[in-house]
């Protein structure tokens, strides 16, 4: 593609250690040099897929919404289109997504070993990803698991399949190349210490899948091998996340200009914290089985606890510096950083509202949605926020700053309607997993918070797409040399 034609410039050297002052107090500068080679063309090329599989997903919202249309149901090929094509959004718009992602990270991070895999590691989650997106126009049986719902079907099955298989290559690919940082850290080797950290979590991730298959027993009931399936290690894949996340938010704290009150040995000491956690799923499954109680019970809770010790210092001392360079709107940077800004922001408001959910959840209702929503769209957003930083560093276009700033308001703040709703709702007894048609009869309060709950979706919807249009105006522009990173 035209958009990863880049000029041969030396490949930029990690960054010296710097600093951000603020008052008389130095901070870590938390950013890192970007490659000028192979493994940069292999980001752009996973950028895009990530990108493709929002485009994707959110089509499929689209046709989500056109399926429940009074005399448009009619139209769709299959009669459950509605169900089969929500697998497939959310699949692509989580699962896909994340992981392409994060195979753009972990190739800017990496050495230049074994790019060879990594590019097979692409093609492979690209196929998969393709057959997916396909998968709800032939049919099957939708299975609203957690984590990875499932349609069982030839098309869909395969597509997670190879999928799966490319995101193995990729993990493997990302243990192979993880640069070593050593123990004299500065805000770069804090950084790619959290990145590593994300891939060997990725890695307990697939571990405790494979463990699963062999031991969950194949006779059970779909809904019920396909939660056992992958309970374990969609747990272990949030922390792996999480780590994602953490570094999304230094690097954008960083971009705009804020001075984050954390030493780099102490960031990446709340890095391997939240590596422990991930660690600790070992022994559970040492400890008990898979189709236990305590399995289930456990693995909810290191989840719920363990990741909260490494969240909440660095989003405290992110909103801290934020808070502080607000009192001098200079400090936060030229108009180009409202992006950045306004996705760091979001995604902060978001994920603290998803997490204290979480902790409100008592028995089966849609608080549970409520929580996990909060979560994933935290990191979706922070993610978003990354993808306009890195741009005009990899030679592509530099984001609309207006459009690509109300892109992230529009899209967190539908979503925060969608989970207010989804709270409320629950509050008066709404049970998740359950379709609008499944109650004959509902109490105003219910249908207040369900209303909210689709509004808000609508508009989430729309900013979703409006991240694709701003990311799709960055490649159509013509790339210039990588602006790089000031060392």
């Amino acid at each position: 593609m035209k958009a990863f034609a880049l000029p041969k410039l030396p490949v930029a050297a990690a960054p010296v250690a710097q600093m951000r002052t603020s008052g008389d107090t130095a901070y870590g500068r938390f950013t890192f040099a970007l490659p000028n080679d192979g493994r940069l063309r292999l980001a752009c090329a996973f950028l895009t897929l990530a990108t493709l599989a929002l485009a994707a997903s959110g089509v499929l919202a689209l046709l989500l919404v056109l399926s429940r249309t009074p005399g448009l149901a009619r139209l769709f090929p299959v009669a459950d289109f509605f169900r089969v094509a929500l697998v497939a959004h959310v699949d692509l718009s989580v699962l896909v997504w994340f992981v392409s992602f994060a195979g753009a990270l972990w190739s800017l991070n990496s050495t230049r070993r074994a790019l060879a895999a990594g590019w097979i590691a692409l093609v492979l989650a690209g196929a998969g990803a393709v057959l997916i997106a396909v998968s709800p126009f032939a049919g099957g049986t939708p299975i609203m698991s957690n984590y990875v719902p499932v349609i069982e079907s030839p098309a869909f099955l395969t597509g997670l399949a190879v999928f799966g298989a490319g995101f193995a290559l990729l993990v493997a690919r990302g243990l192979i190349a993880s640069p070593r940082v050593g123990v004299r850290l500065d805000g770069a080797g804090a950084l790619r210490f959290g990145l590593n950290g994300a891939v060997v979590a990725a890695a307990v991730a697939l571990l405790a899948f494979a463990w699963s298959y062999a031991a969950v027993p194949t006779a059970l009931e779909p809904k019920t091998y396909y939660e056992l399936l992958f309970w374990g290690s969609g747990h272990v894949l949030q922390f792996a996340w999480t780590l994602l996340l953490l570094v999304a938010w230094l690097l954008l704290a960083d971009a705009i200009g804020l001075a984050v009150p954390l030493s780099p040995r102490v960031v990446a000491l709340l890095f391997g914290i939240g590596l422990a956690a991930v660690f600790a799923t070992t022994l559970i499954y040492l400890a008990y089985d898979v189709a236990s109680v305590e399995h289930h019970r456990l693995q909810t809770w290191l989840m719920r606890f363990g990741g909260g010790l490494a969240i909440a210092p660095v989003a405290a001392a992110v909103l801290w510096s934020f808070l502080r360079a607000a009192r001098a709107p200079a400090a936060l940077g030229d108009p180009a950083s409202r992006p950045l800004r306004a996705a760091l922001v979001m995604s902060i408001l978001l994920f603290g509202v998803g997490g204290v959910i979480g902790y409100l959840i008592h028995g089966s209702n849609v608080k549970i949605p409520a929580h996990y929503h909060g979560a994933i769209v935290g990191v979706t957003i922070a993610l978003m926020g990354v993808a306009y930083w890195l741009l005009p560093h990899v030679g592509l276009g530099a984001p609309p700053p207006r459009l690509a700033a109300w892109q992230c308001y529009l899209y967190g703040g539908g979503q925060l309607l969608h989970i207010v709703g989804l709270v409320w709702s629950g509050g008066y007894g709404v049970q998740r997993k359950v379709a609008d048609g499944a109650l004959a009869a509902r109490s105003i309060e219910q249908t207040l918070g369900m209303g909210l709950m689709g509004i808000g979706g609508l508009v989430a919807i729309v900013g979703g797409m409006l991240f694709v249009a701003v990311m799709l105006i960055a490649f159509a522009r013509r790339p210039g040399p990588p602006a790089g990173l000031r060392a």
